[in-house]
């Protein structure tokens, strides 16, 4: 009998990569776990996927239909944060344990559940807006505009940004600029954030708008282009196909908790030999979305050592055991431990890191 493990994420969505990237790590997992032995004594790891192509009400309905599934462990969830804060009361009614490797929103975890059956491996928005501030500042950009989607995980940005600022006087958030999705330019609300006196602006955006704003600002006189900093939701698709040449003319840097390019070389390279037996990634520079690719890499690996800890598939029991494991070495870090009672978080402050696309398109780690 396999014990199985869902995925609910954005498969359908149009130029969206972001949910093949946490399957790729989740299935690379699979492959380590199930070729030394599975699970329980020999039971086999088996990952059901669902797609709910952003849509808040596709997502609740996935998980009311995981929830039901004799021997699911537990639900990872996308990129979208959104769509999993309108889950949580299902989450919640159900009692179904959910692995978020990609969604930052803080309310994600920040949630009122006793006992919290959701655990991240992944940013946090109150993390990375205080990292993209100050790099902002370290970069003599004191004075920041701040470009946000009009949605749950804009307005964290928000909190954790004016938060931050509030205790950090030689920081000023001139301006704020709200954007809806799917919105054709978004260049005004960029204009108005620099008439404001933006040095730089920080961006919350996906990569249809991120790509938008990239063509938008390319076409402006070199003195009316400032540097953007971004979150990562840009990295989730075809961002760098769609902003094309423009992404060249640009300052752009995004925030990352993670690079193949930095990681310790014997994970990597366990890592891309499994990869390679179970899809077309040959080399570093193949893998789209690295941040999903690898918080789900690590995060299957914990959850196959909860399941053990645990002895049983039981929700609660393997919740449990999630915050009693003691150490796993991980590609992205080694987690000692990697949840506790009191923290459901597994990274840090200290993994995160600023990075820039190169000229052929790929992600790498700058000094910032």
């Amino acid at each position: 009998m396999p014990v199985r493990v869902g995925l609910d994420a954005e498969f359908g969505l149009d130029n969206s990569t972001s949910a093949q990237a946490v399957e790729l790590g989740i299935r690379t997992a699979i492959a380590e776990i199930n070729r030394a032995g599975g699970v329980l004594g020999g039971r086999p790891v088996e990952l059901i996927t669902r797609d709910h192509r952003s849509i808040p009400a596709r997502g609740i309905r996935n998980i009311e239909e995981f929830a039901r599934m004799p021997d699911l462990v537990a639900v990872f969830g996308g990129r979208f944060s959104p769509v999993i804060i309108e889950e949580l009361p299902t989450l919640k009614a159900t009692r179904t344990l959910f692995m978020a490797p990609w969604s930052s929103a803080d309310g994600i975890i920040d949630n009122d559940m006793h006992p919290n059956y959701v655990f991240r491996l992944s940013l946090r928005d109150s993390l990375a807006m205080p990292k993209l501030l100050q790099t902002a500042h370290k970069r003599g950009l004191g004075r920041v505009g701040l470009l946000l989607t009009n949605t749950s995980w804009g307005r964290s940005n928000l909190a954790a940004a004016e938060k931050f600022a509030a205790t950090h006087k030689e920081l000023s958030i001139v301006q704020t600029a709200w954007y809806n999705w799917r919105d054709q330019t978004l260049v005004a609300r960029y204009q108005a954030l620099r008439r404001a006196g933006a040095q730089a602006v920080i961006l919350v955006a996906n990569d249809d708008e991120a790509a938008v704003l990239v063509r938008e600002v390319a076409a402006l006189p070199k003195n009316e282009r400032v540097p953007i900093l971004s979150h990562w939701g840009v990295t989730g698709g075809e961002f760098v196909r769609q902003a094309g040449p423009a992404l060249n003319q640009v300052d752009f840097s995004v925030i990352q908790t993670f690079s193949f390019f930095r990681a310790d070389q014997k994970a990597v390279a366990r890592f891309m030999a499994s990869a390679a037996a179970i899809s077309p990634v040959r080399r570093i520079e193949d893998i789209r979305g690295p941040v999903g690719v690898a918080h789900a890499y690590d995060l299957m690996h914990i959850l196959a050592k909860a399941i053990d800890l645990a002895g049983s598939t039981d929700r609660k029991a393997v919740r449990d055991a999630l915050e009693k494991l003691r150490q796993h070495r991980g590609l992205v870090k080694t987690y000692a431990p990697p949840f506790t009672a009191t923290r459901h978080e597994a990274l840090s402050s200290k993994e995160l890191l600023i990075a820039r696309y190169r000229a052929d398109g790929v992600l790498v780690p700058t000094d910032d």
